[in-house]
């Protein structure tokens, strides 16, 4: 017998990291199968009546499979192949997902989905879906959802609950405050270990992610922390007080997420408590968050260096020319500048021939030198290693370090310019033109990304562009004036 793709996925209860893709390709097949046979089915000359009825038995037949299929995965699953999916074939997904799905899944998806998926929604199968989640997660979809379920979601809260939300939705977007967790254990200093396992074994189960079991006073007030692991290897009768750990690392709620994102990354932690200007314990961040922020940081860098934002690759037409055009027609600018600056040299290059095969060599190393600064400036920026001390510092090794890779790349163009030329001034012009440009990328890469985050800006944001900007104008500049200068 045939083995299918669908009969390759792991079965329920164990998760694969390949799954996601298998289904992805398991989903993309069925729909095309079922397209395939209903308008084979369509086409038939039946009678109208007999048609529609196959037609309909078909249709259910092949959701019956899409459901099966989509609803043994993982919401993290779902996510993705919905994320992948073209909108129609999307939200045909999206209404067979089954409503105990529906939480994680919105949870799961990219903010630029999520926003479809509630609005395919009723609003009786919202309120399901975000009356079962906790305050923080419905913080996180409270903008995207319609204010009249926010308000009825809210009615089903208890008065804590409907605090934590209030509380939660008030922190500015990347900090830790819009991120933590308010699901934690907390115990008194004063209580023994065999209690605070009693009343572990009372919980219906442990937050996700818990490593640590923090210790308050009676305002609340965090004291330290006591590791799982501390509570098992001692004895029972020991107070917390004795083992806990008094020293530990805490977070603010308007503390910057990606400054959380870091010194979880230092300290290899799994979670840590925040706490407010009081010192009272409100919740606390786990590495799952974390995870969450350095891939959203990762993905809009990668994004902001050409001046785009994310969005759906499946999106219409004019969606995505909104998304990219802006900053096309300025890097279309910035090339006309470029191009302007070229023609002012045109007796030079009418007389001199190979200076146009060449001069587009060493905009073009200046340009790579840059972007290679660049990308260490905005990793050591993202990370905080650059600090307003060790900056210039920073811009005279840079300048260092691109001077001696210059001399060495300069004189094989050198030598390619003389073989190509047969002339040893075109090669000491274009060797003198690249060292200049590649200082000239190097500082560029420092100085933009630098200037941008001491105004409070992305640092990544068009970068590029702007490198290449200086590159492709000071680098014919450069070249064709020291041609004009030392060749005419």
């Amino acid at each position: 017998m045939t083995q299918t793709a669908s009969d390759s996925l792991t079965p329920v209860g164990r998760l694969d990291p390949e799954d996601a893709q298998l289904a992805l390709a398991t989903v993309q097949e069925v729909l095309h199968r079922h397209k395939l046979v209903e308008n084979l089915v369509h086409r038939q000359e039946q009678n109208d009546s007999r048609s529609e009825l196959v037609e309909g038995l078909l249709h259910r037949q092949h959701e019956a499979e899409l459901t099966a299929l989509v609803n043994g995965l993982h919401p993290a699953d779902i996510a993705f192949i919905l994320e992948s999916l073209p909108s129609d074939d999307r939200l045909l997904i999206w209404r067979l997902v089954g409503a105990e799905h529906d939480a994680d899944v919105l949870l799961e998806v990219a903010d630029w989905l999520r926003e479809s998926l509630i609005e395919a929604m009723d609003r009786q199968d919202l309120v399901a879906a975000t009356g079962t989640m906790d305050a923080d997660e419905l913080a996180d979809l409270a903008p995207d959802l319609p204010p009249d379920v926010v308000a009825e979601v809210q009615k089903g809260l208890t008065i804590e609950e409907r605090a934590r939300l209030i509380e939660a939705m008030g922190y500015p977007d990347d900090s830790v405050g819009s991120i933590m967790d308010f699901e934690m254990v907390r115990v008194r200093e004063d209580v023994s270990l065999e209690v605070v396992l009693r009343y572990l074994r009372r919980l219906p189960e442990l937050p996700d992610h818990t490593d640590q079991i923090f210790v308050v006073d009676r305002q609340d007030k965090l004291l330290g922390t006591l590791t799982l692991s501390a509570l098992l290897v001692n004895e029972p009768e020991v107070d917390v007080a004795s083992v806990m750990s008094p020293d530990y690392l805490s977070l603010s709620p308007l503390d910057s997420d990606a400054d959380a994102a870091g010194a979880f990354e230092r300290y290899d932690l799994v979670s840590a408590p925040v706490v407010d200007e009081l010192g009272r314990l409100v919740g606390r961040v786990t590495i799952a968050e974390v995870v969450d922020v350095i891939r959203e940081d990762s993905d809009e860098q990668a994004l902001s260096r050409t001046g785009m934002q994310e969005e759906d690759i499946f999106a219409p037409v004019t969606m995505a020319l909104r998304n990219r055009a802006p900053w096309l027609l300025l890097n279309l600018c910035t090339a006309a500048i470029a191009s302007f600056v070229a023609s002012r040299f045109e007796d030079t290059v009418s007389t001199i021939v190979m200076l146009a095969f060449l001069m587009s060599i060493v905009a073009g190393i200046g340009g790579n030198s840059g972007n290679q600064t660049m990308t260490l400036i905005i990793r050591a920026l993202a990370i905080g290693r650059i600090t307003e001390k060790n900056v210039w510092q920073l811009v005279k090794r840079e300048m260092l370090v691109t001077f001696l890779v210059g001399l060495v790349g300069s004189a094989v163009a050198a030598v390619f310019a003389w073989a190509i030329s047969n002339s040893i001034p075109i090669a000491m012009v274009m060797m003198a033109a690249m060292i200049c440009n590649m200082l000239i990328g190097a500082t560029i890469g420092v100085l933009v990304p630098v200037v941008r985050t001491r105004f409070g800006k992305d640092p990544a944001m068009g970068s590029s562009v702007l490198l290449t900007f200086a590159t492709d104008s000071l680098g014919f500049f450069i070249f064709l004036g020291l041609a004009t200068i030392f060749l005419l």
